[in-house]
């Protein structure tokens, strides 16, 4: 069979193909004026509302209807045309809740377990989608922190109790910033009852003249020869790292000239600052507040310490070794030098430990007082043996026992003190 052929196009049909070029051409670009013009009418039409709306005064919306128009601006406001995100307006003045919207499930990251929701925190609770933190106390539009130079001049400290660490601190606070500062709300962490009195008040510039009461931690491991660090702790109520940022000020640390304290001499004056973070308070807390702290060394007058602790507790020891030269002829004498010995070192040991709190560690006066145990108990035993011994071996005790108890006591005091 010959093959088939393939349909041909009729010359009337290739030459009507061209003639119609020019025209779809002219199709597609009045298509595309026309698109142009509606787009321009367009953005005119928007611009004109939007100036419109500006220009025409708010009504007051309620809670609901404002929650959703801040949420649709945020959404809208805090990208850039390239999709990066745009830097918050600046608006000082405004309060941290002014611009806050309520969280909503948009603002957790997709694909998230209900774990990690739940550790995040899904609760109704104002944030900020601007800026580094989402806390309600965040203020992306304040304008960078305000850094801030803190100065301690202690005028007087009274009643320090080493029972509980507790004292009262009469002092004057300086806060020096690098621009306005916001509003402060000034707190002490580790007080309480305190008053803080503004002498000066500027833009800049804070001096606040304060009395209270605080606490710190007391460390007795070296008592009686211990340091005490006392502590006064500050930090802003409401301001946190994105607003304030303490920073010491050694030039403004000092004592008052006057300054004394019963029974501690100075032993360290000085202040740093950090940052601080407090356990999750409510969901999205992921604000750093910053937090000054000021010290005070405090130490015992050695001179004191040793004659009220170490010389009467070796006066003990050394009257119990008396005995040790008593001969076994008199074994009533010699008891009587260590059983009365061992009574006083117990009530000595009493005395020591009613003037100090309970502590979960022994101190260096209680290692001493160990070794004083040890002491007299090696030395009443070197008078208990001549009980179980022969006579005719009483006198070969004697003499190793006065020869070698001192060397063991001696040995035993030696390491009471130094470990």
């Amino acid at each position: 069979m010959p093959p088939a052929k393939a349909p041909q196009r009729s010359e009337r049909a290739l030459r009507r193909k061209p003639r119609l070029r020019p025209f779809m051409v002219l199709c597609w670009a009045a298509v595309a004026i026309l698109g142009f013009l509606m787009l321009g009418a367009k953005i005119e039409a928007r611009g004109v509302a939007a100036s419109t709306a500006l220009a025409a005064p708010k009504a007051p919306k309620d809670g609901k209807e404002k929650a959703a128009s801040d949420a649709g601006a945020l959404d809208a406001g805090t990208v850039d045309e390239a999709g990066a995100p745009a830097a918050a307006p600046l608006d000082p003045d405004a309060g941290f809740l002014d611009y806050a919207v309520l969280q909503t499930e948009a603002d957790f990251p997709q694909g998230i377990s209900p774990e990690e929701k739940n550790a995040i925190g899904d609760g109704k609770v104002p944030i900020h989608r601007e800026g580094e933190y989402r806390s309600p106390l965040a203020h992306p539009r304040f304008g960078g922190p305000t850094h801030v130079q803190v100065g301690v001049v202690i005028s007087e400290v009274r009643d320090f109790s080493i029972q509980d660490g507790s004292f009262e601190a009469d002092f004057f606070l300086s806060l020096t910033g690098d621009k306005d500062l916001p509003a402060l709300d000034p707190v002490f962490p580790n007080g309480h009852e305190v008053e803080p009195t503004l002498v000066v008040d500027s833009p800049t510039f804070k001096l606040f003249r304060c009395t209270g009461k605080f606490t710190s931690a007391i460390d007795l491991r070296k008592y009686p020869f211990d340091t005490q660090m006392l502590h006064i702790e500050l930090e802003d109520g409401k301001a946190g790292v994105d607003q304030l940022i303490f920073e010491a000020d050694p030039n403004h640390t000092s004592l008052s000239e006057s300054f004394r304290i019963a029974s501690f001499g100075v032993a360290s004056v000085g202040g740093h600052a950090f940052k601080h973070r407090y356990p999750a308070r409510f969901d999205r807390d992921d604000l750093y507040v910053s937090r000054y702290e000021f010290t005070l060394g405090l130490d015992r007058f050695a001179t004191s310490a040793a004659f009220s602790v170490f010389v009467p507790a070796f006066i003990i020891v050394l009257i119990s070794l008396m005995g040790l030269w008593v001969p076994p002829s008199e074994l009533e004498v010699r008891s009587n030098a260590g059983a009365p010995m061992l009574a006083a070192a117990v009530l000595f040991h009493y005395s020591l430990i009613q003037e100090l709190p309970a502590t979960g560690y022994l101190t260096r006066a209680d290692k001493l007082m160990l070794g004083v145990y040890v002491s007299l108990l090696m030395n009443m035993a070197s008078t208990w043996i001549f009980m179980v011994v022969g006579e005719e071996r009483m006198e070969d005790v004697f003499r190793t026992a006065r020869t070698w108890v001192p060397i063991a006591t001696v040995l035993v005091m030696g390491a009471a003190c130094v470990v």
